[in-house]
């Protein structure tokens, strides 16, 4: 990833200790009822070339996100700084906060050049949490992030892949880009009600316009 201290390479940093499924196992039912999963159609291997990054703009000048938006699944959260656990494995918002999402603050900031981060949880003790549709996006959807500057990076969807945990293709998701491009990501996949979630949901996107 672009700017994000060797971020690529540390292998499962999005194993996130959000993906325990804590409301699915609380809930006790035998039949699961998950968060939706994308369609083989959404993935970055349904594209070709540089159809993937239709309509990009140039590069917006770093700034530090307040607030993510993507209407057509109804998000409007705001924002927190995230670093890295001593394991290597990103930080995850407060799980108290379903309502929160977060970016890797030593990283690139939405809107600058390279590969930005934001990440958030699925579900909580009660019930669906910030990310709980993510995998319902589809290609064209538009991700807005609001910015210190006081600008907003409208981003468009360009792909939406599932990933096993134990597979997860780090330089796939966080490698360099000459773009700026986004990645949000939460858990989802398989479900164990030993051990949670097995993998992780990823939305790829690229700048396309500023307000």
């Amino acid at each position: 990833m672009v700017g994000t201290s060797g971020v690529a390479g540390r292998g499962g940093l999005l194993a996130l200790a959000a993906c325990v499924g804590i409301w699915l196992v609380g809930s006790g039912s035998g039949e699961r009822v998950g968060p939706p999963l994308p369609s083989p159609a959404e993935a970055l291997s349904a594209l070709s070339g540089q159809a993937s990054y239709a309509g990009s703009i140039a590069p917006l000048p770093g700034s530090p996100p307040t607030r993510i938006r993507i209407p057509s699944i109804r998000v409007d959260a705001p924002l927190t700084g995230l670093g890295l656990q001593a394991d290597g494995s990103l930080e995850v918002p407060p799980p108290g906060r379903r309502d929160l999402a977060g970016w890797y603050r030593d990283g690139t900031t939405p809107g600058a050049i390279g590969t930005a981060v934001i990440a958030g949880h699925v579900d909580h003790a009660t019930g669906p949490a910030v990310f709980y549709h993510l995998g319902a996006l589809r290609r064209g959807a538009t991700i807005e992030v609001a910015r210190a500057d006081g600008r907003t990076a409208v981003f468009t969807v360009h792909a939406v892949e599932v990933y096993d945990a134990k597979a997860f293709p780090d330089s796939r998701v966080y490698g360099p880009s000459p773009r700026a491009e986004l990645r949000v990501i939460t858990c989802g996949g398989g479900f164990s009600p030993r051990t949670g979630y097995e993998g992780n949901v990823v939305v790829f996107a690229h700048l396309t316009g500023t307000y």
